[in-house]
């Protein structure tokens, strides 16, 4: 197997394109070499812990509407291409996704990460859920699952906040500055939605040196 890291944000659009194109290539290629692992990388780290309004967030950000738009319209024409319905008129708030990626650590102890990415992706992309709420993540993980009880429990404590903000710092400090980053093998970074043909050529370039190999 080759080890595939995924640094991504659960509220990074341009990460549920990556995804959805890296599906798309391992669906093709049916028997994939790839062992995934998701780790956390915040596009807003200072965000408080409520996260705030989406549209006071895209006014600060963008500058109002109009830069939202100009900034979302190749996200939007990605998306469509990937076969995604990106509803971005549902989101009522951009969350802060530290608790997001406290699940998503926890799901990857019990092997559920990609599908509690998977749902994350969706709760906030397609049904404009606030995934930095803790029901709506207790939810996710009944979902993939998890214990929800236990869930919602250790997200109302502190447990592994410090861990994930060590982490994203340590991919800052790697020199990782957006989102999705994959890295190969532990050694070759891709950085990001690449499109389904690309990693259809490094899955059959991986699967042929290993088989000259072996």
């Amino acid at each position: 197997m080759v080890k595939l890291d995924i640094i991504s944000d659960p509220i990074c659009p341009w990460c549920y394109i990556g995804k959805t194109n890296l599906d798309r290539a391992l669906e093709k290629i049916g028997d994939h070499p790839f062992e995934i692992e998701w780790h956390p990388f915040q596009l807003n780290p200072e965000m408080p812990a409520g996260g705030m309004d989406r549209t006071e967030y895209l006014e600060h950000k963008f500058g109002g509407r109009d830069g939202a738009l100009k900034a979302y319209a190749p996200v939007v024409e990605a998306a469509e291409a990937a076969g995604l319905n990106i509803d971005f008129a549902a989101i009522q708030r951009t969350p802060s996704t530290l608790d997001a990626h406290r699940l998503i650590h926890w799901a990857g102890l019990e092997q559920r990460q990609t599908p509690v990415v998977s749902a994350l992706f969706r709760a906030y992309f397609q049904e404009g859920r606030d995934i930095g709420d803790v029901d709506v993540l207790a939810d996710i993980a009944d979902s993939a699952g998890m214990d929800a009880a236990v869930v919602r429990q250790l997200l109302q404590g502190d447990a592994d906040r410090d861990d994930i903000r060590g982490r994203d710092a340590w991919a800052r400090e790697h020199g990782v500055t957006g989102v999705p980053t994959f890295v190969v093998g532990q050694r070759h970074a891709v950085p990001g939605a690449q499109p389904p043909e690309l990693w259809v050529q490094v899955i059959t370039e991986l699967m042929e040196q290993d088989a000259a190999s072996s």
